[in-house]
């Protein structure tokens, strides 16, 4: 009897695991964050509920900036009820593809590992609701289809709970 139960959870199980960002390791172009997030770029994006319903669609327009290893990523969201968000990332390249980042609404600090044309990116946003601050999760994924195109997509949850996801699409002049 606990066999049968033991198997029975092993899809279960498989569903909670999540990608490896290694298994795209040998994707092309690859993705080095110091050289496509530097200059002028836009981003067209939507914030999907849970049921996959568009709640939320946005512009970005993006300016990144440099010194070697350190970068600094300014982002102006407006959004399609006319409320606007600025976000000043500041990010540091590790080597290896590694990269750790802040911004003033980020809890401690972002994680991210690229390898190949993949970076997936975690961290804490302290997120504003009408009145509430709520603090949430970002397990946040891009990968870049040629040198001007990368498409984004980050799952936004609170306790472990999907709460919804974010999809962008950024394009460099």
């Amino acid at each position: 009897m606990n066999r049968r139960w033991a198997l029975l959870g092993l899809p279960l199980l498989a569903a909670c695991a999540s990608p490896s960002v290694e298994q795209y390791a040998a994707e092309k172009p690859v993705l080095d964050l110091r050289q496509y997030f530097n200059g002028p770029m836009t981003a067209h994006g939507v914030f999907t509920d849970r049921s996959g319903a568009v709640k939320r669609r946005f512009v970005v327009k993006l300016l990144g900036t440099w010194k070697g290893d350190e970068g600094v990523l300014e982002e102006d969201f407006v959004y399609s009820d006319g409320a606007q968000e600025r976000r000043v990332w500041r990010i540091t390249h590790h080597g290896q593809g590694r990269y750790t980042g802040r911004a003033d609404d980020v809890i401690g600090e972002a994680q991210g590992q690229a390898a190949g044309n993949a970076l997936r990116w975690a961290y804490t946003l302290r997120l504003k609701v009408d009145d509430t601050t709520y603090d949430v999760q970002f397990d946040d994924w891009m990968w870049l289809v040629d040198e001007r195109v990368m498409l984004n997509k980050a799952t936004m949850s609170k306790f472990g709970v999907r709460l919804g996801e974010v999809t962008l699409s950024f394009t460099k002049p």
